[in-house]
């Protein structure tokens, strides 16, 4: 028969510590052997154990580690130095390497490489992260082993109190009676600061405004309590704000002036306030009244800016129209052919369409002409002479002749194939109706050569039909 049994040890091996175990071990039969049986009654044996070498996690020394700072610490000092140890003493890796793992107040940061702690904050014993006066943060420490390896480190600030605040007047709002009454008003002072930085605390009423002192009174009642109380024998019902000045015991001193919002209401024989709803009602019906009012005038400027940009728009557009003006320009005046009459007597047509309103203006201002801008030539217009704006009707030869003239020693002269803007020809004629005149049926024995006497842009026409029988 055999049996195997199994080899426990006590404790971790460490391969830093013993990199090998020889053991001896003794095995005997648990039923002593037969009478005359020769053997011994137990057998040895050496067992030799080899430890392997592993990647061990790193840690911190010590942890957690303490440290006492004073609260305010600015941002930028160096704090301490949190580093780890390597239990693999025997392995081939480098350095460690450190970095934050917790920081709720994100008031640190660490080194990488040598595990230096500064602060990127100020330190504040009053902070809310901050609990009993102590301050937790952890770090992490890893190696480059395969598989890699860390640990964590915490540390731990206690931070001493300094008195960096001012005590502060406690509720902030109270209510007492128009007239002098037992029901004084009970205040406390708070300070977030500890012993010595804290009470006893001494209260007193501003000299300014003067109106305080000579309203109101306040009396020390224990280190952190007093009471406030009139100090003439009526004041008006209302709500009074009251400053109060409180310094606490610290080494300096910090003191502060805190307001109290009293409400002054009348009073039943009980000192119970009776109209109390009525001054809250009207203490906040003033700032609703301010912000109304406030409301109403951006309102107001908002709609005379409105009114201010129409304007302006509206100039815009006027700017951008035609120089001339719609109801003396003919171009926009469509007149309706569709419906045939009697006769010329038929139509009502409104003459004045036709003048130009620079008829009645002197001579001197006179524009030389209209034209639109897409048939102006691009070479410089000639300036023609100032024509008559209403000529007498036994000038008109003149006036033709002139015109004749002009029209023919300028090549950029009318006519053009698009509207024509012509001069007034006057409000009528002596030589009556030219409706009676008959043209003549045939053309056949005409003579043309007086077409030769019309100038140079008749003169292909001349040559046409003005030659006789050539």
């Amino acid at each position: 028969n055999s049996s195997c049994s199994l080899l426990f040890f006590p404790q971790p091996i460490d391969f830093e510590t013993n990199r090998m175990f020889v053991l001896t071990v003794a095995a005997e039969n648990q039923v002593p052997l037969a009478k005359g049986i020769q053997h011994p009654p137990q057998s040895t044996a050496t067992v030799s154990i080899t430890v392997i070498d592993v990647n061990e996690s790193p840690y911190f020394v010590p942890n957690p580690k303490l440290i006492r700072q004073e609260e305010g610490l600015l941002a930028g000092s160096m704090l301490t130095t949190f580093t780890a140890q390597d239990p693999d003493r025997y392995m081939q890796q480098t350095s460690l390497r450190y970095s934050k793992l917790s920081d709720p107040a994100n008031w640190l940061k660490i080194d990488p490489v040598n595990g230096q702690i500064t602060t990127t904050a100020v330190l504040d014993r009053e902070s809310i992260y901050v609990q009993n006066n102590m301050y937790n943060a952890t770090f992490l420490a890893s190696d480059n082993g395969i598989p890699p390896m860390s640990g964590t480190g915490t540390l731990q600030i206690y931070l001493l109190d300094i008195n960096d605040n001012a005590p502060q007047v406690n509720p902030k709002e109270a209510t007492t009676c128009e007239t002098l009454q037992p029901n004084a008003i009970n205040i406390t002072a708070v300070d977030p600061d500890i012993d010595p930085n804290a009470g006893p605390f001494a209260f007193e009423l501003p000299d300014t405004p003067a109106s305080i002192k000579r309203n109101w009174t306040i009396v020390r009642i224990s280190g952190d309590h007093a009471q406030l109380s009139l100090r003439i024998r009526f004041l008006e019902a209302g709500i009074y704000d009251v400053p109060i000045v409180i310094t606490d015991s610290g080494n300096p001193h910090a003191s502060s002036t805190s307001v109290l919002k009293v409400k002054v209401c009348q009073c039943d024989i009980n000192g119970d306030c009776t109209d109390v709803d009525r001054i809250v009602g009207a203490g906040l019906g003033t700032g609703a009244i301010i912000a109304i009012l406030l409301c109403i005038i951006i309102l107001l400027i908002l709609v005379l800016m409105f009114v201010v940009w129409m304007k302006r728009r509206d100039k815009e557009r006027q700017a951008k129209q035609l120089l001339i003006d719609p109801e003396d320009d003919v171009r926009d005046n469509i007149l309706k052919y569709d419906e045939e009459g009697g006769g010329e007597e038929d139509q009502d047509y409104d003459l004045s369409q036709l003048q130009q309103p620079d008829t009645v203006e002197p001579d001197a201002i006179k524009p030389v002409g209209i034209r639109r801008l897409d048939e102006r030539p691009i070479h410089a217009e000639p300036q023609y002479p100032v024509r008559s704006a209403a000529p007498h009707p036994g000038d008109i030869g003149d006036f033709i002749n002139e015109g004749l003239k002009a029209a023919d020693n300028d090549p950029t002269a009318p006519p053009y194939d698009s509207l024509l803007v012509f001069d007034y020809e006057g409000s009528g004629s002596t030589a009556g109706s030219l409706s009676s005149l008959n043209s003549s049926s045939s053309g056949g024995e005409q003579d043309y050569d007086y077409l030769n006497d019309w100038g140079p842009r008749f003169k292909k026409l001349a040559d046409m039909y003005g030659g006789g029988d050539d």
